[in-house]
């Protein structure tokens, strides 16, 4: 990563949010194939609040072939939250389960698609995705006494015997 793509990176994680935009812009434009400063870009939108001027820099970030090493996973977390965030869940749903299925151990994944499912009305595959992952991930004794339970349960929540 150049001098000034890490100048962003700091500025953002700061949270001088204006100034790391400022430079991701003009970075933007003096490198437009590269799919690093794109999704940098993106994020800085993103932090900032504009959403909607995020959207176009996490897609060209994608489009341009941005590498799982150059954090592909974020920018399709990002662009997915994004548009869920913006009302456009199916394009949400489709963007976060892609990304699911390309990075199955990042547990964010399903985290984020219940979301998209949730305002989509698909509400059992929204809670079936709560439910495994909680179950996979947590620590909590009481919840892990139970784990197999809320595993089997989470198949089917509207089955009864």
């Amino acid at each position: 990563m150049n001098e000034k793509l890490q100048e962003v990176v700091r500025l953002r994680t700061a949270g001088n949010l204006e100034e790391a935009r400022a430079l991701a812009l003009q970075l933007a434009s003096e490198s437009p194939a590269d799919p690093v400063v794109h999704y940098q870009c993106a994020w800085c939108h993103d932090a900032a609040g504009l959403e909607r001027e995020a959207v176009p820099f996490y897609e060209r970030a994608i489009q341009l072939g941005l590498r799982p090493e150059d954090d592909l996973a974020g920018a399709l977390l990002g662009l997915g939250s994004t548009y869920r965030t913006l009302g456009q869940y199916e394009q949400a749903a489709e963007t976060l389960a892609k990304g699911m299925q390309q990075f199955p151990e990042d547990r964010a994944f399903p985290v984020f698609l219940s979301m998209a499912f949730y305002n989509l009305g698909r509400h059992h595959e929204a809670m079936r995705l709560l439910m495994q992952n909680l179950a996979e991930t947590t620590s909590d004794p009481a919840i892990s006494a139970y784990r197999k339970a809320i595993l089997f349960y989470a198949d089917d929540l509207d089955k009864t015997w």
